[in-house]
Order: structure tokens, then sequence, then C-alpha cells
């Protein structure tokens, strides 16, 4: 995998994208069967949101795929080099990572995904999708696996487990003699067990609890837009807005309008006294509310005094993921930027454009929020590692 050019690479996907195409009507009728499970287990209408393929979503995927081939091969680029005092010419140069698996909850999509970015960045993948999405996820990878088959992959070097047994994921996990990178994408509970099991490294998509603060120079009619987008366009996403922090100085004449209008697209309220004073009919938000990923529509709002307390919030109950500040003031927003410790912040635009594809990097394997190796929206580049490559001409220590 690490020795495919970049020239078949880019023939590989764009047939990849072709073939979700071409089976989007098995594709959606297995995806059908998840639905129907998922309605008889009264999930939530974001979960289902989440779970649910459209010919519109399959082609999202199939451009994902596609977006993939105009970007740069990360595998072998030289990031630094220089020459030692000695005469050796030294190079950093990007190689991938290795065999990288991937466990996820309900999004189908990440199946796709993840063997895009994989086959571009020239790794082995290992996917183990949620029981939800069991049908959705063999049948997407079904139609990719017979794809590849005219190309020269390694077998199994694209690998779905196709089990629902919890006991399979923690034998994946301890598999560190064959695997290098576990990547889980999901909740608070799936990302507690893949961490709590595993022997490999990980690099943890955690939860999103992610924030808009309107300051008091917002432009309001933006500040709106913006948090209505942030909550309501899909609140089933890691990058959706979970609290709305709102200066205590424009909050009565902001507050009515804009729990009006989240409520017209039925949002439940969750307020802190003072907003509570302002608009009558919310109920009263917990310190837990502060704390929860909603992923539903259910927002917590807050009237705070100043930027600080925004960002003393922020950093205190946010889980480091995305976070943005509406005004016109410059200063205030430099200072926002600089002290929300969170892995994409924001000035005057929506969380939910915390995306791989969105950012120009085309599909994401998910939003890391460690610190560590890959942090924001994980793509080609934060699969790879590198190496140092060293030449010589006849140097020896002494």
């Amino acid at each position: 995998m690490a020795n495919l050019t970049t020239q078949d690479k880019n023939k590989i996907l764009r047939s990849l994208a072709q073939a979700l195409l071409d089976n989007h009507q098995f594709i959606i009728k297995e995806n059908e069967k998840d639905l129907r499970n998922a309605k008889k287990k009264n999930l939530s209408p974001a979960f289902i949101d989440r779970l649910t393929i459209t010919r519109a979503r399959i082609k999202t995927m199939s451009d994902s795929l596609k977006a993939l081939v105009s970007l740069p091969d990360p595998v072998g680029e030289v990031i630094k080099q220089w020459t030692a005092p000695n005469g050796m010419r030294i190079s950093r140069v990007r190689v991938p990572i290795g065999v990288i698996a991937i466990i996820y909850e309900s999004r189908p999509d990440v199946t796709s995904d993840c063997i895009g970015l994989c086959l571009k960045s020239g790794n082995c993948v290992i996917l183990r999708g949620g029981s939800e999405a069991i049908n959705s996820n063999k049948a997407i990878y079904k139609v990719l696996s017979q794809a590849l088959v005219k190309f020269s992959i390694p077998e199994g070097a694209v690998g779905l487990i196709s089990t629902t047994r919890r006991q399979d994921v923690r034998a994946l996990l301890r598999l560190n003699d064959y695997i290098d990178l576990v990547i889980p994408r999901g909740g608070e509970g799936l990302i507690r067990e893949v961490t709590g099991h595993s022997r490999i490294p990980v690099i943890k998509h955690y939860k999103g609890i992610c924030h808009v603060y309107v300051h008091q120079d917002a432009d309001l009619l933006m500040a709106e837009n913006i948090c209505y987008n942030a909550k309501v366009q899909r609140p089933g996403t890691c990058n959706a807005m979970e609290t709305m922090l709102v200066d205590k100085n424009i909050a009565p004449l902001f507050l009515p309008k804009m729990i009006e209008r989240l409520k017209e697209a039925a949002v439940q309220i969750r307020g802190c006294p003072i907003s509570r004073r302002i608009v009558k009919d919310i109920r009263a938000a917990t310190d837990k509310d502060y704390r929860t990923e909603y992923l539903d529509l259910i927002l917590s709002v807050k009237v705070v005094r100043d930027l600080d307390e925004a960002i003393e919030h922020i950093n205190e109950y946010g889980s480091h993921h995305s976070d943005s500040i509406v005004t016109k003031n410059i200063e205030a927003a430099s200072e926002f930027l600089k002290r929300v410790d969170s892995a994409c912040v924001y000035h005057n635009a929506s969380t939910r454009l915390t995306d791989g594809y969105q950012f120009g990097m085309g599909a994401e394997m998910g939003i890391s929020t460690d610190r560590l190796h890959a942090r924001g929206p994980m793509a080609l580049e934060e699969l790879t590692t590198y190496k140092y490559v060293i030449y010589g001409e006849g140097q020896i220590r002494i």
C-alpha cells in the first residue's frame, strides 16, 4: 500500500467514487433495514438522521472520494531537509502510519471516507462500525471491495469486521503486533471502552460540546443566522452547537427573537436564571446540561457578564472541539481565538464548518480532540508519520 504510485491511487479513487453511484439502489435498500430496526428501537430523530443514506448523501460520499484525487499525495513529501555539520544530507519524509483500525458508530458514510483516506495516504485499514448501521456498512464495503478487486491492492489491505459482538472489538484492541493505530469515532461510552482496553496507540475523536458566544459587539442578524445553523442544520453531528453563550448587554434584545426562531425548529431550550427571566417559558439548565453532548434538538443557553466569563465557561465545560465568537470587535475576537483551548476556534462562522471537506482537505477520518500528533479534522497529512532519510559520503562516528 505504501508503494502505490499517486497515479494508481487516484485511478482507484475515481473507480470507487463511480462504484458508489452505480450501486446506490443496493446501498439504500440495505440502509432501509437499519432504519427499520432503529425505528423499532425508538431511537432519536437525530440518530436516525445520522444513520440515513439517501441518493444525495451517496453523491456526497462519491464527491468526497473524488476530492481526494485532486489533493497532493502526502506520501514521500519532504517536510524538511538540511545538511549536518559532518556533511550528511538529512531529509524528514512523510510515510504511512501502517495499519489503522477505525471503530465507529452510526454514520455509514464513515466507511467510504475512511477507505478513501487510508488508500490515498498509503495505509491499510480495518473498519468496525456500530451494530445499528451493520447492513449499511456491509453494503458500502461490498461495493467498494468489489471495485478494488481489479486493482493491485493486497488482499486484506481494506477490511471490515462484520460482527457486532463487543468481545470482538476487545480482541482487536489487543493486536498491537499487527495494528499501529486505533481511531474511535463516536460517543463518550465508545471512546472510554476503546481507550480502556487498547494496547495500541489511540487518537480520540471525542464528543463535541461546541459553543457559540454572541459578544456585545455582534451583528445580531449574523449571530442569529450562525447560531441557528450551528444548532439546527444537523444537530446529530459532533460539530453542532450544544451551548449558546450571550453577553448580558445584548441578551434582552437578542434572546427573545433567537429563542423563538429555535423553538419554531422544535429546539428544546434549557436556560440559566437570567435567560429564563428574559424568556419565560424555558426550562432550567443544570450543570450537567452544560457538560452534555445532546446530538439532538436540545440547546443550553447561558448569559455571561463579559468575554472573560465566556472563555472561562468554554474552557471549563467544553470538550476542546469547536467554539465560535460572533463580534465586530477585532480585539475581542483575537482574545477569544488565543485563549479558547479547542481544536478549532472561529470568528463569525458556524461550528458546523469543522469538517475536512469544508476545510478543503477532502474527506476526513474525524475530528481529533487530542493534542498529540493530530488535532482537528484528521485527513491525509494526519494519517502519516515520517522517517529520516540520510545521504552520506562515507561518514563514520568518531
